[in-house]
Protein backbone atom coordinates (compact mmCIF):
# COMPACT_ATOMS: atom_id res chain seq x y z
CA UNK A 1 0.00 0.00 0.00
CA UNK A 2 1.40 3.58 -0.73
CA UNK A 3 2.63 6.16 1.88
CA UNK A 4 0.80 9.06 1.28
CA UNK A 5 2.38 12.40 1.79
CA UNK A 6 1.98 16.63 1.62
CA UNK A 7 3.06 15.95 -1.98
CA UNK A 8 0.69 13.85 -3.14
CA UNK A 9 -2.04 14.83 -5.76
CA UNK A 10 -5.65 14.98 -5.24
CA UNK A 11 -5.84 12.66 -8.12
CA UNK A 12 -3.68 10.01 -6.40
CA UNK A 13 -6.21 10.02 -3.54
CA UNK A 14 -9.43 9.61 -5.48
CA UNK A 15 -7.75 6.34 -6.96
CA UNK A 16 -8.50 4.72 -3.86
CA UNK A 17 -11.78 4.58 -4.83
CA UNK A 18 -15.30 6.26 -2.71
CA UNK A 19 -13.13 6.56 0.89
CA UNK A 20 -10.57 8.76 -0.83
CA UNK A 21 -13.53 11.19 -1.93
CA UNK A 22 -14.67 10.33 1.59
CA UNK A 23 -11.08 11.40 3.04
CA UNK A 24 -11.22 14.42 1.41
CA UNK A 25 -14.81 15.82 1.52
CA UNK A 26 -14.29 15.50 5.59
CA UNK A 27 -11.09 17.22 5.47
CA UNK A 28 -12.88 20.63 3.25
CA UNK A 29 -12.00 19.59 -0.22
CA UNK A 30 -15.17 18.95 -2.23
CA UNK A 31 -14.16 17.68 -5.75
CA UNK A 32 -17.55 17.86 -6.87
CA UNK A 33 -19.66 16.18 -9.95
CA UNK A 34 -16.96 14.93 -12.47
CA UNK A 35 -14.46 16.51 -11.18
CA UNK A 36 -13.08 17.24 -15.05
CA UNK A 37 -10.94 20.99 -13.55
CA UNK A 38 -7.56 18.81 -14.82
CA UNK A 39 -4.94 21.40 -12.56
CA UNK A 40 -6.92 20.56 -9.52
CA UNK A 41 -7.04 17.10 -9.96
CA UNK A 42 -3.09 17.09 -10.01
CA UNK A 43 -2.72 19.82 -7.31
CA UNK A 44 -0.54 18.43 -4.42
CA UNK A 45 -2.23 18.13 -0.73
CA UNK A 46 0.24 21.11 0.55
CA UNK A 47 -0.99 23.07 -2.00
CA UNK A 48 -4.48 22.80 -1.36
CA UNK A 49 -4.08 23.34 1.94
CA UNK A 50 -2.11 26.52 1.21
CA UNK A 51 -4.64 27.68 -1.03
CA UNK A 52 -7.27 27.15 1.67
CA UNK A 53 -9.55 24.29 -0.10
CA UNK A 54 -8.11 21.82 2.35
CA UNK A 55 -7.65 21.38 6.20
CA UNK A 56 -5.88 19.69 8.72
CA UNK A 57 -3.67 17.66 6.15
CA UNK A 58 -1.77 15.76 8.70
CA UNK A 59 -5.39 13.92 9.59
CA UNK A 60 -6.23 13.30 6.25
CA UNK A 61 -2.52 11.65 6.00
CA UNK A 62 -3.02 9.36 9.05
CA UNK A 63 -6.18 8.42 7.96
CA UNK A 64 -5.05 7.64 4.36
CA UNK A 65 -1.77 5.96 5.45
CA UNK A 66 -3.70 3.95 8.87
CA UNK A 67 -7.07 2.96 6.84
CA UNK A 68 -7.66 0.75 10.47
CA UNK A 69 -7.51 4.12 13.00
CA UNK A 70 -10.09 5.99 10.65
Amino acid sequence: MPEFGSESTIRQILSRGPDGRELLLAHGYDVGEGFIDVLSQYQTLRDAARGGRLRDVEGLLGALNNPSSS
